[in-house]
C-alpha cells in the first residue's frame, strides 16, 4: 500500500470559503483503488503547522499515479494553487 501525505501553508487571506470547496470536492474524488482518504484543515493545536492536509492510501503504486494523473484532482489541484505558499509531499510504502 502507498501512503501519499500533502501538507500546505496557504497564504495569508486566502478565500476560505474556495479552500473548503476544494476540500469537498478532493473528498469526493472517485479513483481506483483509493483505499482511504483524508482532507481537512489544521485544528490549530500547535503554533507553526501547516494549513492544509491530504492523508491517502492507495493499493499499489499504480493506484497512486493514476489518483495523480486524474483529471478532477489536477483540476481541484489548480484551484488550490493561488492560495498555496507553501507545499510538502511525500508517498511512502506500508506493509
Amino acid at each position: 500500500m502507498i501512503r501519499n501525505v500533502v501538507l500546505a501553508k496557504l497564504t495569508t487571506g486566502y478565500d476560505a470559503a474556495e479552500v473548503a470547496a476544494i476540500q469537498e470536492g478532493l473528498r469526493n474524488l472517485d479513483c481506483p483503488g483509493t483505499v482511504r482518504y483524508t482532507v481537512g484543515t489544521d485544528a490549530g493545536l500547535r503554533d507553526g503547522n501547516w494549513d492544509f492536509v491530504i492523508v491517502a492510501d492507495f493499493e499499489d503504486v499504480a493506484a497512486y499515479r493514476g489518483y495523480d494523473e486524474d483529471a478532477a484532482h489536477n483540476e481541484l489541484r489548480a484551484r488550490l494553487a493561488p492560495f498555496v505558499d507553501q507545499i510538502a509531499r511525500a508517498q511512502f510504502d506500508i506493509p
